[in-house]
């Protein structure tokens, strides 16, 4: 495998859930991965390991029940803080918006931690991204 950027990565993670493919998510996540979801209150549910965070984000990736828009990334080094916006529907209130916590060594995610904007955790829907996946 080639070396990739920091930069490199989180672009493709984060194309992965603009353009609703999954597909390239297994190339980024490492074996020892941990990610945290936004949700629920007051630490987020706790996924560990390729196999558990892979499932988690493609989950997330594959459902176009909303929209997720990258609104900044900042790349130090190894690590890479995105904040995002999910909209779940047209209006102006029908989003959220949110930060995740990267950290990438060796081309891959080994940590994202997820944490959003939001007065509760009733459940919208738009509680999927990059958080707690919806039940249906």
């Amino acid at each position: 495998m080639s070396f990739r950027t920091t930069a490199e990565v989180v672009h493709r993670f984060n194309r992965a859930f603009i353009d609703h493919d999954s597909s390239s998510l297994a190339d980024l996540i490492a074996d020892d991965c941990v990610m945290e979801a936004k949700g629920p209150a007051p630490d987020g549910t706790r996924y560990e390991g390729r196999a558990e965070c892979l499932e988690f984000c493609r989950a997330l990736a594959e459902d176009r029940r909303g929209r997720f828009d990258p609104e900044a990334v900042v790349i130090t080094g190894e690590r890479a803080t995105v904040r995002w916006r999910y909209r779940f529907g047209d209006g102006p209130a029908d989003s959220v918006r949110g930060v995740n916590l990267v950290l990438v060594r060796d081309g891959l995610i080994v940590e994202s931690l997820g944490y959003g904007k939001t007065t509760s955790d009733a459940a919208h829907p738009g509680a999927g991204i990059r958080g707690e996946p919806r039940k249906h």
